[in-house]
């Protein structure tokens, strides 16, 4: 586990302001983005579309460069296999294996309220805009965002359809994106 993040965030430690997220439409492109992320940048290790093994492989590779690069690595839906992770990644509601720190996502009230019990140290927000991952769903725009982010004391991290440009239309300076940045 990095030095910066062995205590829990609420110490004052604060989360990552870019973070890049894994995707297989990101893949080919991960080890050149991560490069290019300023140092100490965070990273999320997803792959849903990766078989056991292939993904635990990549998820090798990944931390690797991301590591590398001072990058906090967090991983979703993954076990002990994948304890070299700082964290890890997923909805406040499912059970799932946790280690270092938890980034819960969440969409609306209720589940940054869920995000909060579950002790997340920080939250996922989305989708703030419209996003490849989600070309149809509803967005919460610049204002929901912003009156949702007020909710919580937990750091907010705005993800869905965020490139730079969109960042500084949000004025928020926390953010992920998985095309915006790959």
């Amino acid at each position: 586990m990095l030095a910066r993040y062995n205590v829990p965030v609420t110490t004052g430690q604060p989360l990552p302001l870019l973070w890049l997220l894994s995707d297989a439409r990101n893949d080919a492109r991960l080890e050149n983005a991560l490069a290019r992320l300023p140092a100490g940048s965070g990273f999320v290790f997803r792959h849903y579309h990766l078989d056991d093994s292939a993904r635990l492989d990549r998820f090798r590779t990944l931390a690797r460069a991301a590591k590398a690069r001072d990058h906090l690595v967090i991983v979703a839906r993954g076990d002990e296999r994948f304890a070299g992770a700082d964290g890890t990644y997923g909805s406040p509601f499912a059970e799932a294996w946790r280690t270092g720190l938890f980034l819960a996502t969440a969409h609306n009230a209720d589940e940054i309220e869920a995000a909060e019990t579950a002790g997340a140290g920080g939250i996922f927000l989305s989708p703030v805009f419209p996003s490849r991952s989600h070309p149809d769903g509803a967005t919460l725009g610049s204002i929901g965002f912003n009156l949702l982010a007020q909710h919580t004391a937990l750091p907010v991290i705005a993800l869905g359809g965020m490139t730079p440009e969109r960042a500084d239309e949000l004025g928020w300076p926390r953010w992920g994106a998985i095309d915006g940045l790959s």
